[in-house]
């Protein structure tokens, strides 16, 4: 299965509104997706285990559970990238998800040709690798970075991020010791159309910094350039 593309792919679709179901499931399988669904947070999280879903599209106000409490209970043992399709469109909503996992967010009403374009561009990020032209592993100070694995250690334990942590934070390390702009890292991480989106880019660095510095209020590895970008900066190591 290649994921980002149509063949293979399936995503569940979490709302307790049927006719957005139905019209969320018809345009994902015109655009080649299978599509699955559930009407209440109980039932998500018991279909995201049980299905192994490439993607969800969730909805936040559901019976049961809130779809935000749905995001956290699938991110304790999966990763799957999370589109939160909502009416509540305030950034405070928006951060509140992305601090629950959610890799992107959708308000309603929308367009279902948007909605499809955010489907893809997830899909998309979530299976890049790294560079071949940059080294498997990524060491800096008590990080480790395995770009081909997708795998973060901290301290020689296993750090869970999701793929859009994940993208960001290999941006940053192949170009460790650069400073990279707000632009640059919203360009490549989410695409052209999210240039200007910081809100993203600062929910996701500080997502980053909780589950990889020591002490995420004072970084000493995701350094900001104030009013620019950030910057990996990574210790010297004698020898």
């Amino acid at each position: 299965m290649t994921l980002g593309h149509a063949e293979g792919a399936r995503i569940l679709v979490v709302d307790d509104d049927p006719l957005l179901v139905r019209l969320v499931k018809t345009n994902l399988e015109k655009a080649g997706y299978r599509v699955l669904s559930a009407a209440d947070g109980e039932q998500a999280v018991d279909v995201a285990a049980n299905e192994l879903p490439d993607l969800v599209v969730l909805d936040l106000m559901l019976p049961k559970l809130d779809g935000y409490e749905v995001c956290r209970r699938i991110r304790e043992f999966s990763m799957v990238p999370v589109v939160i399709l909502t009416a509540r469109g305030e950034p405070v909503d928006r951060l509140r998800g992305f601090e629950m996992g959610a890799d992107d967010y959708v308000s309603k009403p929308f367009v279902p040709a948007e909605l499809l374009a955010r489907v893809r561009a997830v899909l998309r990020r979530s299976q890049q690798g790294g560079s071949a032209q940059t080294p498997a592993v990524v060491r800096c100070g008590e990080i480790a970075i395995d770009l081909l694995r997708r795998r973060v250690t901290v301290r020689d334990e296993v750090v869970k991020l999701t793929a859009t942590e994940f993208h960001l934070l290999q941006e940053l390390a192949v170009n460790a010791g650069k400073v990279l702009s707000h632009t640059h890292l919203l360009t490549k991480v989410w695409g052209p159309e999210y240039r200007d989106d910081r809100d993203y880019l600062w929910a996701y660095v500080r997502h980053l910094r909780r589950k990889l510095e020591p002490e995420p209020g004072n970084p000493v590895y995701i350094k900001s350039a104030t009013g620019f970008g950030y910057v990996l900066e990574c210790p010297q190591t004698d020898g």
